[in-house]
């Protein structure tokens, strides 16, 4: 029963960090740019070189579009928490937050919460990596469908 105890110590840890202004967050939100454009070449790459016919390249592409999908997600997070004054957070308990949002936009507070919500695009985006990696690594699944027995 100590280990509860120790859950009671530890700090909040939370999903979006913030990052120290303005060197921090500049360097963050490069990266994020960086990733989606290396995510886009990729992408491109595996198309322009046919692999995507594999099942294995095919589900690595799925990976490189949620990966996409959640780089933009986080670079539109932190814009909106850290650069801008459209919206305010504010703690109510260690379990309840209140979303304010500027110029009574109600709809842009909910846009904010599900786009906190981005793990919703990075956890399928690495389980098709792992789907295509494992593929890609397992000699029988890597083969296309019509070339088992044509040897």
């Amino acid at each position: 029963m100590g280990w509860i105890f120790l859950f009671r110590l530890a700090p909040p840890a939370y999903a979006t960090q913030a990052h120290g202004a303005p060197e921090g967050l500049y360097t963050h939100q490069l990266s994020h740019i960086f990733f989606i454009v290396a995510m886009g070449i990729l992408i491109y790459w595996l198309r322009s070189r046919h692999l995507v016919r594999q099942p294995g390249w095919r589900l690595i592409q799925y990976a490189s579009v949620f990966f996409i999908l959640w780089s933009l997600d986080a670079f539109l997070v932190h814009y909106m928490d850290e650069q801008t004054e459209l919206i305010r957070v504010a703690r109510a308990s260690d379990w309840q937050i209140h979303i304010y949002a500027a110029g009574d936009r109600a709809w842009l507070g909910l846009l904010y919460y599900f786009m906190k919500l981005d793990h919703l695009l990075c956890v399928p985006g690495m389980v098709f990596l792992y789907m295509g990696l494992r593929r890609l690594t397992d000699p029988v699944r890597s083969m296309d469908p019509g070339q088992e027995g044509s040897s």
